[in-house]
């Protein structure tokens, strides 16, 4: 579920930038954007707090190395990409 959100979140950041260098009104894709990113910390903490409570530790050993990084990743894209349309904007 987390990957859905973060590669939404970098989708709709995408068509963010995309449309606001077109001129339009691009509020919604940002809020989008940023509303998915954060749903996507939200799903990625409660899939860790899930498995410690079953105390699934070989799970959370096996995937919260490469879920972090894929977390940090969608975060840092997310927030650069909206970035560009905001600061582009200004310009």
């Amino acid at each position: 579920m987390w990957l859905v959100f973060g590669v939404g979140a970098i989708v709709f950041a995408v068509i963010n930038v995309f449309l606001s260098f077109k001129g339009k009104d691009v509020k919604w894709f940002r809020f989008l954007s940023l509303s998915l990113t954060a749903l996507t910390l939200c799903v990625f903490y409660y899939d860790g707090a899930i498995r410690v409570t079953h105390e699934d530790w070989g799970g959370l050993m096996d995937i919260m190395p490469t879920l972090s990084k894929a977390l940090w990743f969608c975060t840092i894209a997310s927030i650069l990409i909206n970035s560009i349309s905001l600061f582009g904007k200004n310009q």
